[in-house]
């Protein structure tokens, strides 16, 4: 995405901000005061899918919300950190260079994995933040799909034609609503427009495509039973992305979570329905 020519018509743009922090020059949105909240998208996405929520988050915390490295307006320095590991590890950096201690870490889909991996590394005095994942990829990939799937993304990923061709594609407001609702989820307009503006552009195509290429999540699985991080997972019963049993087997596993089910809603569901996933959020999280 083109800062200059995409930014004055995205979503929260007054609260944008580029940081140059090793390796990555990142999109940041920031707004609010109080206890730190950090908010994390899942691949493909940006920060426009907290558009509705941060008012709320605002009114009680200091909110961050960041583009992934490669995705939205968030410049990568570096080519082979796109992997779980290589994110976490630079959104720490970033964090710890501004001074931000979240309290809480909300991250949809494959950012509940980011959010998680930072809980673990990302505490104060000892105490994790909470974590709250919503509609969280926290499954491998069974059968013939989990080498298949890898091995196709890195030969997508890898090759300099791919992202151009993804993107370069007709009608991408009608590719988008394909892809959303083959989610199960339902976006108004704007919704659909602000994911057709994100799969038509290069770049952004080809950071999503290198994230799934290096996507490895197995050791943050087999560390799930020891992680002491409170932590919530929303779970929709439409999502055709992440089934929402997988929130219920990784909630089985760790000492300290919480499982909340969400009826009509896929996996998109903050974005569907954002006024009542943060009420949700924000009573979770004053213990209400």
């Amino acid at each position: 995405m083109d800062w200059t020519r995409d930014l004055p018509t995205w979503p929260l743009n007054h609260l944008s901000r580029q940081i140059a922090c090793a390796p990555h020059r990142w999109h940041v949105q920031e707004t609010g005061t109080g206890p730190t909240m950090l908010l994390l998208h899942g691949a493909g996405a940006s920060t426009h899918t907290w558009r509705d929520l941060i008012p709320h988050f605002a009114t009680r915390h200091h909110v961050v919300a960041l583009d992934l490295p490669g995705q939205g307006f968030t410049r990568p320095g570096a080519r082979d950190r796109f992997g779980l590991d290589g994110m976490t590890a630079d959104i720490a950096t970033l964090c710890r260079s501004k001074g931000w201690q979240p309290t809480v870490i909300v991250g949809h889909s494959a950012g509940a994995c980011i959010a998680l991996s930072l809980a673990q590394i990302l505490t104060k005095d000892g105490t994790p933040p909470a974590v709250i994942g919503i509609n969280a990829a926290l499954s491998r990939f069974d059968g013939v799909a989990g080498w298949l799937f890898p091995l196709l993304a890195k030969l997508l990923a890898l090759n300099p034609l791919t992202a151009l061709a993804f993107s370069a594609g007709p009608n991408p407001q009608g590719r988008a609503r394909r892809l959303i609702q083959g989610t199960g989820s339902r976006l108004d307009a704007q919704g659909l427009d602000l994911y057709a503006r994100l799969i038509a552009d290069r770049a952004h195509v080809d950071g999503a495509l290198r994230m799934m290429a290096a996507w490895d999540i197995d050791r943050l699985l087999d560390t799930l039973p020891t992680i002491q991080a409170k932590a919530l997972f929303i779970a929709a019963d439409g999502d055709k992305a992440v089934p929402p049993g997988v929130s219920a087997q990784a909630q089985a596993r760790m000492p300290n979570a919480e499982l909340q089910r969400l009826t009509g809603l896929g996996h998109l569901a903050h974005e569907e329905a954002p006024d009542a996933v943060a009420s949700l959020i924000l009573d979770w999280i004053s213990g209400g």
